[in-house]
């Protein structure tokens, strides 16, 4: 999946969108010394630095490196990458546990590494909605506390947010200017009907 980001110059967006595409829009955009421009990254909420000093494919150039393109999952490594199982996608990390630990794991019908891909996946699929609610919380908290954190309501904006109370959230957050007040609630809510 492709990383979107957002760019606001003071409280109104400019542009959403890939990296690239960002970078080029606000590369244009006139500066405002009123007015700074803070892109930001969706998936955290937080501030992000692009250089946009040169021509546009210097610029994008060095995105690249900064952003590199999602990796499909059947797209096979461009280079080796030592033990496991490359092919399947699978790498060799250190993990470290206690004697009982490892005792059990060997146990377990296929062994440690199977146990292991086992007990994750259980994992990630027990809390995965709990998990993408919590992370959209926390970039829109980030978000919040860079764009709204002198605006009125706040602190109890803030609290809503944790408490998950989106009716009394967004209550608080009505009078504050719209783009900023609608990219706070598609950060904590988008993935939620």
């Amino acid at each position: 999946m492709q990383k979107i980001f957002t760019a606001f110059q003071g409280p109104r967006r400019l542009v959403s969108g890939p990296a690239g595409e960002v970078a080029l829009v606000v590369k244009r955009v006139a500066p405002r010394p009123d007015e700074a421009i803070i892109i930001f990254e969706d998936a955290t909420g937080r501030p992000i630095d692009f250089d946009l000093r040169g021509g546009d494919r210097e610029v994008l150039a060095r995105l690249a490196k900064l952003v590199p393109p999602p990796v499909e999952e059947s797209t096979p490594p461009s280079e080796p990458r030592g033990r496991g199982r490359p092919k399947l996608g699978v790498v060799a990390r250190e993990v470290t546990l206690l004697p009982r630990h490892w005792e059990w794991l060997g146990a377990q019908a296929g062994g440690a590494s199977v146990a292991l891909r086992k007990l994750v996946d259980e994992a990630r699929r027990a809390s995965g909605d709990k998990d993408r609610e919590r992370q959209a919380r926390d970039a829109a908290y980030h978000f919040m506390s860079t764009m709204a954190g002198n605006l009125p309501q706040f602190e109890e904006a803030s609290r809503a947010l944790f408490a998950d109370d989106r009716r009394r959230f967004t209550g608080l957050i009505a009078d504050w200017p719209t783009d900023i007040r609608d990219h706070i609630v598609k950060l904590a809510y988008s993935d939620r009907a």
